[in-house]
């Protein structure tokens, strides 16, 4: 079955960081803690076919693991005790991460894979294993689907299924994996009543 993978990912924050474009002295690095995803298949009843959490150890420039702020833990549900217990190197959960996809494009609400690829791979001073070529802008589906321009930018993922009034389970904000769902919610929704096509997905 074809598929598209819809992902979401959290990257360190403290207070305030967000309105300073994390600029000040004692801001961390926008360095990726968490990686969400949902394998979306694009053919028959398009099924929510599996899905994907990773922690990331966050780490700064000289390799050495930030602690995760009690902002960040509110804002995220992300805690001390999650990345001690299951966060992986950058490189191994980007890896594992690519073998979830089995190859075909990643799709977010935005461009999160700056933050989760480009700035994070930077800091850590290792090779990004997957080429920008590989993710697209789900704003763009949206947008082709008749998403008002005005709502876009007023819509953060994890909104976008309660925008267009599908019913699902429970979602917490700001959690990478949640919020991809409720992209892919609202991708599958589109789908079944055609104001998506699946080629769509196979266009740059």
């Amino acid at each position: 079955m074809k598929t598209a993978i819809i992902f979401d990912c959290e990257f360190l924050c403290i207070q305030g960081s967000q309105s300073r474009f994390w600029c000040a002295a004692h801001d961390p690095d926008p360095v990726i803690a968490q990686i969400g995803a949902v394998k979306l298949g694009l053919e028959g009843g398009f099924p929510l076919l599996d899905r994907f959490r990773a922690y990331v150890q966050p780490i700064d420039r000289f390799g050495n693991r930030y602690a995760i702020d009690p902002f960040f833990t509110h804002l995220t549900g992300i805690t001390e005790e999650n990345i001690c217990t299951d966060g992986l190197p950058l490189q191994e959960a980007l890896e594992d991460f690519d073998r979830f996809s089995a190859g075909v494009r990643f799709w977010s609400w935005g461009k999160d894979e700056l933050n989760m690829v480009a700035i994070s791979c930077y800091i850590a001073g290792i090779q990004w294993p997957i080429p920008a070529h590989r993710f697209d802008n789900a704003v763009k589906l949206f947008i082709g689907a008749g998403m008002p321009i005005e709502d876009i930018g007023r819509t953060p993922s994890n909104k976008l299924a309660d925008y267009y009034g599908i019913e699902h389970t429970p979602l917490q904000g700001h959690d990478a994996l949640d919020d991809a769902l409720s992209v892919a919610y609202a991708l599958q929704h589109l789908l079944k009543i055609g104001k998506l096509q699946p080629d769509i997905f196979d266009r740059t």
